[in-house]
């Protein structure tokens, strides 16, 4: 198995909507993208916490999702798939939207990641309904950050039981 997957014909490697899209080309890694999009998230995440806080992380994933939406419906525009595998700058939205809602904890992101995968997996209504019936750009992010939303809120109320005493 080759270490990267072939670019889709339609878009030039090269191009800024496929640099952002693939998220620096973690979405051409084998098996997973959207994994390795939202495992590539995860450290960028710490340090614009660590730098400024909730509001940081908060301000980059709205960035990211307007950025996302751009980058996602040229690449879907040029190579004529709904929403391509390779496009994982929504699970990067999507990780940094629910890592908002938590502390800088090792622990806590690690929950953060695994609970962002398995609904972006899974796919609770609203984020099914997107899925199915929004296309284009907005279709690759809507759903992600739908999911994304539901992720917060169940981090947030585990990461204040986790610190009660």
């Amino acid at each position: 198995m080759p270490l990267l997957a072939s670019p889709r014909p339609g878009l030039s490697p090269l191009h800024p909507a496929f640099v952002l899209s693939t998220w620096f080309g973690c979405g051409l890694l084998p098996r997973a993208p959207g994994t390795w999009g939202s495992l590539a998230a995860l450290p960028l995440a710490w340090m614009l916490m660590q730098w400024g806080g909730t509001v940081a992380l908060l301000a980059a994933a709205g960035l990211c999702a307007v950025v996302g939406w751009w980058a996602s419906a040229v690449y879907v525009r040029r190579t004529g798939i709904d929403d391509p595998k390779e496009v994982v700058i929504d699970e990067v939205a999507g990780q940094w939207l629910v890592l908002a809602a938590i502390p800088t904890d090792p622990v806590l992101y690690a929950i953060g990641f695994g609970l962002f995968r398995l609904l972006d997996i899974w796919k609770p209504w609203p984020a099914s309904l997107a899925d199915r019936s929004v296309g284009g750009g907005l279709g690759v992010m809507l759903d992600d950050l739908l999911a994304a939303l539901y992720g917060a809120a169940a981090l947030s109320l585990f990461s204040l039981w986790w610190s009660l005493p």
